[in-house]
């Protein structure tokens, strides 16, 4: 028995007067109204309902019975109206986690414009380049650059990234700009990302694949050094291209070896399910999709 059911069936009974009415209005035939009010009985040890031939009345326990399932049907009602307004309308709060300089860059900027246009939403906006897990960390969406790893995540490609590298223009006229990535062993470098990985620089030639060893002279983990010691004269970093855009555009660095650069990198943002997805989400992901210029490539 279908305990919700069957107490819709009782209500709409004793409100109607009558198995007939009841059943056209649940769109049930009226021995299926009976037989939920009968399953409803035997569960409660407890008869609700008075039957005639004439008339259908409410007993002592129905009475009291009447009352508290009223209130239980109407909670329901409440509850899946607040979810069914959270799947049309943007409301409650919305976790989104993004890399760091990437979210201080340009995440923030469309969580500024999402605020605005969507009262109802709080944002928390979560800054880390850690790989984190959606659903143990509650995240209802990701800004993730690179690759992705087969998961069960759904992706949404938002944009692309070029990987690039650059020095100052006083190194390249002190120490001669490279021509081929063959020649990085002979310049001095600056390594930026994960300690762990390899210091190994990937290109592209003819279609394949070049690996070019380097030994830096300053390797750190984060983009603000690198690029604060490249513009100092510190030899050549790679970087991903929004990281050194502001340098750029101010004459500080230049790009080098532009032809054998890899393809561009995939921007995503990743949720954890395309089914149902709430409206806080989906508003979100358009008014990245529609404002933001994420094409790095």
């Amino acid at each position: 028995m279908d305990r919700i059911e069957a107490m819709q069936a009782f209500v709409t009974v004793a409100d109607l007067r009558g198995f007939a009415p009841a059943a056209r209005r649940l769109d049930l035939s009226p021995s299926g109204v009976t037989r939920l009010i009968a399953a409803l009985e035997d569960r409660l040890g407890a008869r609700l309902l008075q039957r005639t031939t004439r008339q259908v009345t409410l007993t002592d326990a129905g009475s009291r019975y009447l009352e508290r399932a009223r209130r239980i049907l109407a909670d329901i009602a409440e509850a899946e109206n607040a979810i069914e307004g959270e799947r049309t309308r943007p409301e409650g709060q919305l976790v989104i986690s993004a890399p760091v300089g990437f979210g201080r860059l340009h995440v923030s900027g469309i969580v500024t414009a999402y605020l605005k246009s969507y009262p109802d939403v709080s944002v928390d906006l979560r800054l880390s380049d850690r790989m984190i897990n959606l659903v143990e960390d509650g995240v209802d969406l990701a800004v993730r650059i690179g690759h992705l790893p087969d998961s069960t995540l759904v992706a949404r490609q938002v944009g692309e990234m070029r990987r690039i590298v650059v020095a100052s223009s006083g190194y390249l006229m002190a120490h001669g700009e490279p021509k081929r990535p063959q020649e990085i062993p002979a310049h001095d470098t600056i390594q930026f990302g994960a300690m762990s990985a390899a210091l190994d620089w990937r290109f592209v030639e003819d279609n394949g694949e070049i690996r070019v060893a380097s030994t830096p002279r300053l390797a750190t983990n984060s983009s603000d050094a690198a690029i604060q010691y490249a513009k100092a004269g510190g030899g050549l970093t790679r970087v991903l291209a929004y990281q050194a855009a502001e340098s750029l555009r101010a004459g500080q660095l230049k790009i080098v070896l532009t032809e054998f650069e890899p393809p561009a990198l995939p921007i995503h943002i990743v949720y954890p399910t395309s089914r149902l997805l709430s409206a806080k989400v989906r508003t979100f992901i358009d008014l990245v999709t529609e404002t933001a210029d994420w094409h790095f490539g």
